[in-house]
């Protein structure tokens, strides 16, 4: 079973919390055996048993059980790229948390992250693998406060939850975490969970820009996609990207391209519930989107880089998709 890991980037925060204590972090990072020149590249990733040793280290040289609250202070739509702009951008809080767990494994997949309505509050769950590395204690208390932080960004800073519960054990001091939270915490609970009124993650924000948390979702989408195992599904989506220039592909030479059988392909495909004629369409649609927001790209352009034979057969085909003609899509971006 692979490791867990987590955006370098992520422990920045910690590092940044870690010196305005007056600590060594660079000394910390590497007695946890963490490269802290890795956390300039956006792409790096630490594995999970090296930042939970960080954060060991960190409450023994701090001496501060609650230092995981306190980072959040240091956390800023930057420090997660592309899914801290697309979540600055949502139009509601629950389209915040709805894009959180879609994409939190973009920043560590020691985690699931659940969201679901319970009447009248939302209920948001940080859930570990069956038989998983947990993570530390400390990363919860950090990703909670980060995600109220969040909640306080958008409606402002006396913003509080209904509940937090978390499966830590009670602090000798419980201070700190109320102070954070300003609304009941349960400590020693069977899972963490932070839950919202419903009112408050429905309504409408008013700072709201669907196009930057479009375009910050195709970089996520991307991302994700390279996170995931190679699958057949992966294979196919890549060669008929390739091919689609060429014209439409077909699944015959989408096989050989992949040097199978037409039979062994769609065999393939079938086990991971997968079709041919879908990924094409889907492969076809999604590089339209992308495409349609360059303003350099013209129809005839964009309809000969999805393999079809004409500008009509592109404008009836992306009618079918989103129930627009191209043209009306890019009026709309304007």
């Amino acid at each position: 079973m692979t490791e867990p890991t987590s955006l370098a980037s992520w422990t920045r925060a910690l590092r940044k919390q870690l010196d305005a204590l007056g600590l060594d972090s660079a000394v910390l990072c590497a007695q946890a055996g963490l490269d802290p020149l890795q956390m300039d590249d956006p792409n790096a990733r630490y594995p999970l048993s090296a930042t939970t040793r960080l954060w060991e280290l960190a409450v023994q040289a701090s001496g501060d059980a609650a230092i995981g609250l306190r980072v959040s202070r240091f956390v800023s739509p930057t420090t997660f790229h592309a899914l801290g702009y697309a979540l600055v951008a949502s139009g509601s809080l629950r389209e915040v948390f709805e894009r959180i767990v879609r994409y939190h494994q973009v920043v560590s997949d020691a985690l699931t992250l659940e969201l679901s309505r319970d009447g009248e509050r939302y209920c948001f769950r940080l859930l570990q693998p069956e038989g998983g590395q947990p993570p530390a204690l400390e990363a919860i208390d950090a990703f909670a406060a980060i995600y109220v932080r969040t909640c306080r960004n958008r409606l402002g800073r006396d913003y509080a939850p209904l509940a937090v519960h978390l499966r830590r054990p009670e602090p000798v001091d419980p201070t700190p975490w109320h102070t954070v939270f300003r609304a009941p915490v349960f400590f020693s609970a069977c899972e963490d969970r932070l839950e919202f009124a419903a009112r408050d993650f429905d309504s409408h924000l008013d700072d709201a820009n669907p196009e930057l948390a479009e375009h910050n979702e195709t970089v996520l989408k991307r991302t994700l996609a390279q996170l995931q195992p190679l699958t057949w599904e992966r294979k196919v989506r890549a060669a008929i990207e390739a091919q689609l220039p060429e014209g439409e592909p077909s699944a015959e030479r989408i096989a050989q391209a992949l040097h199978l059988s037409l039979r062994s392909l769609q065999r393939h495909l079938a086990d991971e519930g997968c079709r041919f004629d879908a990924l094409l369409n889907e492969c076809r649609e999604n590089l339209a989107l992308v495409h349609l927001r360059d303003p350099q790209c013209s129809l005839t352009e964009i309809s000969h880089l999805l393999g079809f034979a004409d500008t009509s057969s592109f404008n009836r085909a992306f009618k079918r998709w989103t129930g627009m003609t191209p043209g009306q899509f890019r009026d709309g971006l304007r």
